[in-house]
């Protein structure tokens, strides 16, 4: 007889979570021009103001038109293109095999998942993106023009007061962005996906909170990250700080440096909680 085993998520942010870069500042800017991708996101932040319009539905119009002006057709394969050049924290890179092979020796089914304000298509081009059941991030809708699509306009838009009902939509095994009715609809327990109890939130920030808030409330833990590497004392000492913040406010469980090595604060614990989740279902 086979032994079922326990499923169990961990669910990431991206931008400073998994990779110290901001994805669109790698290659996709630098190509339409942007020496300082700053310039790029104060006219974000100017246009969301000036047309009173969420800052996430700001940056990905930009994107279109900014690609536009310079003749630069946005197709899936340019965009996933603009991520393979991404880096990534220390032990990143080995972290999935390693920790989905201690999660299966206390006989847990280990998924990952992203829930992130960055673009779909990017992180699909990077190193990483074969470890993930499903990723939620902004996406684009596309038309096809001539031989090949291109971006048309927004087709999802992930910010950070609606990241949570992805986590819902993990809980009740909806991976799509269609199907809105069944995520608010009834589901009892024993019928869903994944328990919040089995769940990991790992983000970086304060647009990570209502996440980090959600996991807790639902019996699950969260964990803030911070990068000990940052490229001035003033950001290490910021990124810290946020963290701290977060764990004194107990928005997060535990706080730990953005270093996903063996043996790392991090790794050990997400071992433990794998831990406790496995002691949990079979105690």
């Amino acid at each position: 007889m086979t032994t079922k085993l326990i499923p169990m998520a961990i669910c990431y942010d991206f931008d400073g979570t998994l990779s110290p870069q901001y994805m669109q500042n790698v290659s996709f800017l630098p190509t339409l021009g942007y020496s300082n991708p700053k310039d790029f996101w104060d006219e974000v932040k100017v246009c969301a103001k000036k047309q009173n319009m969420d800052e996430t539905l700001a940056y990905m119009n930009l994107m279109i038109d900014k690609a536009r002006e310079k003749n630069i057709a946005l197709t899936p394969r340019f965009l996933m293109q603009c991520g393979k050049d991404i880096r990534f924290f220390p032990g990143v890179l080995s972290w999935f095999d390693r920790i989905n092979d201690y999660a299966k020796s206390k006989g847990i089914a280990l998924e990952h998942y992203i829930i992130t304000s960055g673009n779909e298509e990017i992180i699909r081009g990077t190193a990483i993106k074969k470890f993930f059941k499903y990723i939620f991030a902004c996406k684009f809708a596309y038309k096809k023009i001539a031989s090949q699509l291109v971006a048309e306009k927004p087709a999802a838009a992930v910010n950070y007061t609606n990241k949570t009902q992805h986590l819902f939509r993990i809980n009740k095994g909806i991976l799509n962005y269609w199907q809105n009715e069944e995520v608010n609809k009834y589901m009892p327990e024993e019928e869903k996906y994944l328990d919040f109890k089995n769940m990991i939130y790992i983000g970086d920030g304060e647009t990570d909170v209502p996440c980090m808030k959600m996991v807790i409330y639902q019996g699950g833990h969260s964990i803030a990250v911070y990068n000990p590497q940052s490229v001035t004392e003033a950001q290490k000492h910021s990124s810290y700080e946020i963290a701290k913040d977060l764990l004194n406010h107990k928005r997060v469980n535990f706080i730990a440096p953005t270093d996903y090595t063996e043996n790392s604060k991090l790794d050990m614990i997400v071992k433990n909680i794998i831990d406790r989740i496995y002691l949990k279902n079979t105690s």
